[in-house]
């Protein structure tokens, strides 16, 4: 086989492909059988066919149709492979030639393949980048704050007689207006003001409020069919409560938590914040390094990936190809598939790979915000060809956190950041390795973890088979 690239443009190439008669013998070879397993001819047994007679009673173009269906994809992988590019679409292949039809076997089979591709750039080195976060300085104020998150555990809510405020806990009853028809409503709804969590205003709306007072304001509806639109809400304050702390003595503490004593309730809760500032440092160094490898790379996101991912989006929200909301979403969309390519890049740079254990954490974890169970989250996921998107986008945040193994993070204080904890190391990488050789081979088991590569269920890539197989058989029923 031969194959030749011509750039396109940065993203999209395009792939002529030669392959001479005697590469393609095998597969007429394996047509011959297959067709003869098929038809029923008068003095032969099934499989028994000759090809000649085949040819007579068949055709030979029906062989070759085969043929090229069976092996098209193969031929342009190796291609592809050879070209050293990534698709990121199926592609648009042309069978220009074919080996002889009639007359005696020869000639070659020719196409060419048209694909969108990954960008090319350079990576900047990573052991010379250094990323900066803010230094973990805990406060008398931060533990009093954690305190009384605990307090408001073990806390009680009492009736008060006064304008709510925020903190206060708000029993409502809300109704939703568009165009002066009512279009929802609920009642009897707790509300703490200051969460947010409910619609866009609501906070505003009820501050001041005292019970059995309504105030009438304009919003986005956050759920439903009319999730989006503008809407008048009314909302009715019919009870205000206001949370009571209880008292930090001996006795909270005992119902609170293990301690014995106050002070080692403090001190451990300043070890949680702690904890959780550090955690915060790992965040705020994983996001810094995205933003330092986004400003040391430049290439054009390919417009038929955009496009894709928007309709997409669209058809996910049940609006046409053509509604407004396209436009309102590109940019986001650009971003996303921009640090896609990027992440995907560097995931190849450090040859990141996905465990098994890795894998079905993530399906937990996923099934669990969906709140489905996650054997069923699990085969939606395979019947629905997810897997590969999910293999990617574990290798894709895995990617940074081993980057950040080869940065130098230090903190506002110029001190080096240790974060072994969220992102590993390589010595321990190997460790585990070793591990876990070490208990295969008392186990006398060779393989006990399943390991995968972005690379090995690329399903742009796997797909992109169905589509040449689909177009050499166009052009083989046009040469028939």
């Amino acid at each position: 086989m031969k194959s030749t690239v011509e750039n396109l443009d940065p993203a999209r190439i395009k792939l002529t492909v030669e392959v001479p008669y005697e590469e393609l013998e095998p597969s007429l070879d394996a047509a011959y059988k297959e067709i003869g397993s098929q038809v029923q001819i008068p003095g032969f047994r099934r499989g028994h066919v000759p090809p000649r007679i085949i040819d007579q009673r068949v055709g030979r173009a029906s062989v070759i149709q085969e043929a090229v269906n069976n092996t098209l994809p193969d031929f342009y992988r190796d291609a592809l492979t050879e070209s050293g590019r990534v698709p990121m679409r199926q592609p648009e292949i042309e069978v220009t030639e074919l080996v002889n039809v009639t007359g005696p076997h020869g000639g070659q089979l020719t196409f060419t393949a048209e694909v969108t591709v990954r960008p090319e750039f350079e990576l900047p080195e990573l052991g010379d980048l250094e990323v900066t976060v803010d230094a973990v300085e805990i406060t008398d104020a931060d533990v009093d704050a954690e305190l009384d998150k605990l307090r408001a555990r073990f806390g009680s809510l009492k009736s008060v007689d006064r304008a709510a405020a925020t903190g206060d806990f708000v029993t409502i009853d809300l109704k939703a207006v568009i165009d002066g028809e009512e279009v929802d409503s609920v009642s009897g709804v707790s509300y703490e003001i200051g969460k947010g969590n409910m619609l866009e205003g609501l906070d505003d709306a009820l501050s001041g409020l005292t019970a059995e007072e309504s105030t009438t304001f304009t919003t986005a509806l956050a759920g439903g069919e009319h999730a989006g639109e503008e809407a008048e809400v009314t909302v009715t304050a019919t009870a205000v409560k206001e949370r009571e702390l209880p008292e930090v003595d001996a006795d909270f503490v005992e119902e609170a938590s293990e301690f014995d004593t106050l002070d080692e309730l403090l001190a451990d809760l300043r070890r949680q914040v702690t904890e959780r500032k550090v955690g915060d440092q790992a965040v705020a160094a994983r996001d810094t390094l995205l933003e330092r490898l986004r400003e040391a790379v430049s290439f054009e996101v390919p417009d038929a990936v955009v496009e894709d991912e928007i309709k997409q989006h669209l058809e996910a929200e049940g609006k046409a190809e053509d509604d407004p909301h396209a436009e309102e979403i590109r940019d986001d969309v650009i971003s996303g598939v921009r640090d896609e390519i990027l992440l995907d890049v560097l995931a190849e740079s450090l040859d990141v790979s996905v465990t098994q254990d890795e894998l079905l954490e993530f399906f937990m974890q996923t099934a669990q915000q969906y709140g489905m169970e996650p054997a069923q989250f699990m085969q939606g996921a395979q019947q629905a060809g997810q897997i590969p998107a999910f293999v990617s986008e574990i290798a894709r945040n895995k990617s940074l956190a081993m980057g950040l193994r080869q940065v130098a993070v230090k903190d506002s204080n110029g001190q080096t950041v240790d974060l072994t904890d969220f992102i590993g190391s390589d010595e321990l990488d190997a460790e585990v390795n070793a591990a876990a050789a070490a208990e295969a081979a008392v186990d006398g088991v060779v393989d006990t973890e399943v390991v995968v590569s972005p690379a090995d269920v690329d399903d742009d890539s796997a797909g992109s088979g169905s589509s040449a197989s689909s177009a050499s058989a166009e052009s083989a029923d046009d040469a028939e």
